[in-house]
């Protein structure tokens, strides 16, 4: 018999947060959380998403054994403001048992119809800043501390349940020695004489942090347009800043402004910490922390987050003042192989921006959706 208990306090939560580790202990390609930082980001007293969100968190038993958890979100920003009817789910993991996954969705649907929802969509967490998609392709390429890893047999039992796939993202790596590097030598010293454009020179975080709400404020506008984009909040940026920032390493930033000093362009690159993640367990203390430093500083890998343009400048060539600057930080630091982080396949201007590099497509994740 399968029985379902809400979290209700912190206790519950640690272990809901933990569950994962005891579903993909044997699982080479799962990267866990740290968990302390989930917790918190499920915690209505710590994360800013909860000032405009509602959010049920769910275990799911069969006797005493935990053999599922999901989680119920509902946005008001987006249902009010945007008038988009959605149940969000989320931070979803069972066993291979489809009676446990039925018994964990249903909840999610009742949620859903008492609300008056149209429909479900999901993995998705609170916002664009949260991880989001189920894995469809590519499960055997370790995953990263930006992304949901999942067994395959999620998708089966999304589809048994009547799901349906709404949104698909690629996730696609390129190595350092295919940079076009002559290419963007040249665009970039045309397009900042001719826009009077100039890059940013970090290499101390204190240099980056006058600049982050700025940046926000870019990333609100230039991913506006975007199916799945709900404005991030002044309180939500100061939660973001406050988590980002020590695994930041400031030359990885870069910033491009204008002849009056205004943002018009931005590209966070993480440095890889998914083995140092798997060593530590999910845990910074007494030695996690050290191992994450390692990678921070020496990791041969390098994650491409974000990248924002002001649409003003959309196919004037301002991305390759950020790559030339990008080629020059990771020939210092001898990184080896890029990756670019989850980008919807209907982001053609993101497409655009990738178009001179050789890419490889390692992975595809789909959120799915169910109407009510």
């Amino acid at each position: 018999m399968i029985t379902l208990k809400e979290v209700t306090n912190k206790k519950e939560l640690k272990t809901f947060v933990t569950f994962p580790f005891q579903l993909y202990k044997d699982s080479k390609y799962w990267v866990p959380p740290i968990i302390s930082d989930e917790v918190a980001t499920l915690s209505a007293d710590k994360n800013p998403a909860f000032k405009h969100a509602d959010a049920h968190f769910f275990l799911a038993f069969k006797g005493k054994a935990i053999v599922g958890r999901i989680a119920a979100i509902i946005n008001k920003i987006e249902i009010n403001e945007q008038n988009v009817k959605k149940m969000r789910f989320g931070w979803f993991d069972a066993i291979d048992d489809f009676k446990v996954s039925k018994a964990l969705f249903d909840k999610v649907f009742e949620i859903g119809e008492e609300n008056n929802l149209a429909f479900v969509e999901g993995p998705v967490g609170f916002s664009n800043l949260d991880k989001n998609g189920a894995l469809t392709y590519g499960f055997d390429h370790i995953g990263t501390m930006a992304t949901w890893y999942n067994h395959p047999y999620y998708i089966t039992h999304f589809e048994k349940l009547g799901f349906l796939p709404e949104k698909e993202y690629i996730e696609s790596k390129f190595s350092f020695k295919t940079i076009p590097l002559e290419r963007f030598t040249r665009v970039n010293d045309i397009i900042t004489k001719r826009f009077e454009l100039r890059p940013s020179k970090f290499t101390k975080t204190k240099e980056i942090v006058p600049h982050i709400d700025d940046m926000f404020e870019l990333l609100n506008e230039s991913y506006a347009k975007l199916s799945t984009f709900v404005p991030i909040s002044d309180l939500q940026k100061e939660y973001f800043k406050k988590k980002f920032i020590n695994f930041i390493n400031p030359e990885y930033v870069k910033f491009v402004f204008d002849k009056n000093d205004k943002m018009i362009a931005f590209a966070i690159v993480l440095p890889s910490f998914s083995e140092a993640l798997q060593k530590v367990k999910g845990k910074l203390f007494p030695f996690g922390f050290l191992e994450l430093l390692k990678a921070k500083k020496h990791s041969k890998t390098a994650l491409f987050y974000l990248i924002g343009v002001n649409p003003h400048y959309h196919n004037k060539g301002v991305t390759a003042i950020i790559f030339n600057e990008f080629y020059k930080t990771f020939k210092k630091h001898d990184i080896e192989t890029c990756i670019r982080l989850p980008e919807l396949v209907d982001n053609f201007a993101s497409q655009q921006i990738w178009k001179d590099f050789d890419c490889e497509i390692i992975k595809r994740r789909k959120t799915f959706r169910k109407e009510l």
